[in-house]
């Protein structure tokens, strides 16, 4: 596939753009919107769900975003300088909905938009190059609506070949770039219409069911069946029941219903699996939508619509409390929800080394987008204006030079983003108040630097791309 490898001049840079959207404790650092790509004509989306995949020879990330008419490979190693690796065209156009997951250095692609579709498989390995297809076929299935990958198996919803239909299905993936059916759920329970979701842990399968509600499955690997463990069918402010996500604990269940409009977030206990239960709700703003929940260690991410996305901290699993939020569809005022009825962030993606959080919006494109001062680290920018680092990224050596005369005597910290130092130079000494400091041992991701002159203190960010460390 031929590279499509330019800078994406279209750009809105954080510290240009950031005052058009609405936001509190999440900065923009880098915005993807690629004009060309023409609205559906039903709802007027131009995008869908996002991803993220980070290589582990060199370090590099990336983000991933459905259009109408296929899917972008963004770079995203430097959030300033996002860089458009390749596109993936889809059979399709006028597409509604993308999603995505990965295994190793397979993406997988799919699209519930009926007629011409397919499966598509692109290995990321050649990256920043280019993404090869290594499959793009009707034989496994045409389309599906969502996926989700744990260990060597892809569990996929709502899947659809020409002249059949099943509620859900789970592949194996032992061969990655074909994968082969090893159980329909309609084969052990044909009474489920549809699946619209799932979260996936051990095996055991978290089904959002639509109007059927929520259904625990456990996958026998043994058998090589299903076996309902509990549901629940019945639960306050009920309406279709469209996606969850998992506590790290696996205690506390976060679970959206996409309709109808303004349903409230549940907080499901699911500590006795049999047994599952609403133990509260709560919404971003009345009316809003909520979309996909993610769980990050002690964080709740939300993709809430036009209301963007919100961030809790969910210390207590049962009482999440609002850190921050942006909203990625600003021109929208409260009390016009739901119109247009689906706009705003569709997804976000949380799991990326640096830190930073993905988000994709179905007007605007993909978000990359700073949560440190939730983390509780001052990265501001009127803190890092008199710091400057480079390279940004860096894999070997960075050089700090701060914009005033340090002095004989100063402290430089480093830490990582959960604020844990890990690294701590006393009286230090600069030449002309430029440090060079090696970084070649430190693991790819984000990290934050503090320099200390008695009392003035300089703080910034940089990047490390380390050969996958």
């Amino acid at each position: 596939m031929k590279k499509a490898a330019i800078l994406c001049s279209f750009l809105l840079l954080a510290l240009c753009t950031q005052a058009q959207y609405d936001h509190h404790n999440i900065n923009l650092l880098g915005k993807f919107n690629d004009p060309s790509v023409t609205p559906e004509p039903t709802y007027g989306i131009r995008y869908q769900s996002c991803y993220g995949w980070v290589n582990p020879n060199d370090g590099r990330e990336y983000g991933i975003i459905g259009s109408t008419s296929g899917t972008y490979i963004i770079e995203v190693s430097d959030p300033s300088n996002l860089v458009q690796r390749d596109y993936v065209p889809g059979r399709h156009v006028d597409c509604i909905w993308h999603e995505f997951k990965t295994y190793g250095n397979y993406l997988y692609i799919i699209s519930d938009d009926g007629g011409n579709n397919s499966l598509q498989i692109a290995d990321l390995s050649f990256l920043p190059d280019s993404v090869a297809i290594v499959y793009d076929g009707t034989s496994v299935f045409t389309h599906a609506h969502t996926l989700y990958v744990e260990g060597d198996k892809m569990y996929v919803a709502s899947v659809s070949k020409p002249g059949d239909y099943s509620s859900m299905n789970v592949y194996s993936l032992a061969n990655p770039t074909l994968p082969v059916l090893l159980r329909r759920l309609d084969q052990d329970y044909p009474v489920i219409n549809q699946v619209h979701d799932m979260f996936v842990v051990n095996d055991t399968v978290y089904a959002s069911c639509g109007y059927d509600g929520l259904h625990i499955y456990k996958f026998d690997e043994t058998t090589i069946t299903f076996q309902e463990i509990g549901n629940l069918t019945s639960y306050p402010d009920q309406g279709y029941n469209h996606s969850s996500y998992l506590s790290t604990d696996h205690s506390t269940l976060y679970m959206c219903d996409e309709v109808p409009d303004g349903m409230a977030i549940k907080v499901v206990d699911v500590t006795d699996v049999a047994n599952p239960a609403v133990a509260t709700t709560f919404s971003s703003n009345p009316g809003n939508t909520p979309h996909n929940p993610y769980v990050q260690d002690n964080l709740l991410v939300m993709a809430n619509y036009q209301d963007g996305i919100y961030i809790y901290d969910i210390t207590t699993p049962t009482s999440p409390a609002l850190q921050g939020f942006f909203d990625t569809h600003p021109q929208n005022t409260p009390g016009t929800y739901p119109s247009p009825a689906y706009a705003g962030a569709w997804a976000a993606y949380t799991n990326l080394p640096s830190g930073v959080i993905l988000a994709s919006d179905m007007q605007y494109g993909l978000f990359v987008l700073d949560i440190s001062p939730i983390l509780g680290i001052n990265n501001s920018p009127a803190a890092s204006q008199n710091l400057v680092i480079y390279p940004n990224p860096a894999s070997t050596n960075i050089k700090i030079k701060v914009q005033q005369e340090l002095g004989n005597s100063f402290t430089v910290k480093f830490s990582d983003l959960s604020g844990r130092i890990i690294r701590e130079y006393s009286n230090a000494t600069a030449s002309h108040s430029e440090l060079s400091l090696d970084v070649s041992d430190l693991s790819s991701g984000m990290y934050f630097v503090e320099i200390r002159n008695g009392e003035n203190k300089f703080t910034g960010k940089f990047f490390v791309n380390n050969n996958g460390k």
